[in-house]
């Protein structure tokens, strides 16, 4: 059984104007990543407590962004649900963005020098030219080399966001069939965040940030008054 409701008109326009900060860091931090390739944007929301005051959490929106073609090799996209996967300090990080480079060791790398895994590993590529095909099998001049790891989780999962474009694998992860995946050579996945949604959002969020500030202060006024002259002696 929940506990009583212990909320005043002070705690509730506090917890709002908590609820709302949160808010627009998250949508300042969508604006702030519109252009970087492989963003996931995030949507801020209330969610009541047993005592009924507001908390706010987040959740992902991990729709496609669109793919723009760069006609470089070791740019790759995924069409769909999916994630490449790599190798980070911090364990395996699944990553949108495809911008991947080939380190002094010619080992494919993402763009802050995590390894790329394949499904042997790390993928380390010979000189020649690099070839993706649809599946992720990875060949230089015309031979396979390794299959990227392509990995997917179930629907609604509710992915870690890390470092901007990595995602901390969630438990449900599992390797998609090459059959049913589609790489994209040169291109890249942009963010699929919408800026003018965004700055609509920021509005409305700056507007009840300020109607909730003058509710506190009007609550504040009346709670002053109340001890300073409803209790004065007659």
């Amino acid at each position: 059984m929940p506990g009583p409701v212990t909320t005043n008109g002070m705690s509730s326009a506090a917890s709002a104007l908590q609820m709302l900060e949160r808010r627009q860091q998250v949508l300042a931090n969508n604006l702030a990543n519109a252009s970087t390739k492989g963003f996931k944007a995030e949507s801020a929301f209330a969610r009541l407590m047993d005592n009924a005051l507001a908390v706010t959490d987040t959740t992902l929106d991990l729709s496609a962004g669109t793919l723009t073609e760069t006609h470089n090799a070791l740019d790759l996209a995924v069409e769909g649900n999916g994630f490449f996967v790599t190798q980070t300090p911090g364990g395996e990080r699944f990553v949108r963005n495809g911008s991947f480079r080939l380190d002094a060791d010619r080992r494919l790398t993402d763009e802050r020098g995590n390894a790329v895994l394949g499904e042997g590993g790390p993928i380390v590529l010979p000189n020649g030219t690099v070839e993706v095909d649809a599946t992720g099998m990875v060949s230089v001049n015309g031979k396979p080399q390794q299959r990227l790891r392509l990995e997917r989780v179930a629907e609604g999962t509710k992915l870690q966001h890390e470092g901007g474009t990595q995602f901390v694998p969630d438990a449900s992860r599992e390797a998609i069939p090459p059959g049913e995946r589609t790489v994209r050579q040169g291109f890249l996945e942009e963010s699929n965040v919408n800026t003018m949604h965004v700055m609509t959002e920021m509005l409305e969020v700056l507007h009840r940030f300020g109607a909730a500030q003058k509710t506190l202060s009007t609550i504040d006024a009346a709670r002053g008054l109340a001890v300073t002259e409803l209790a004065r002696p007659v």
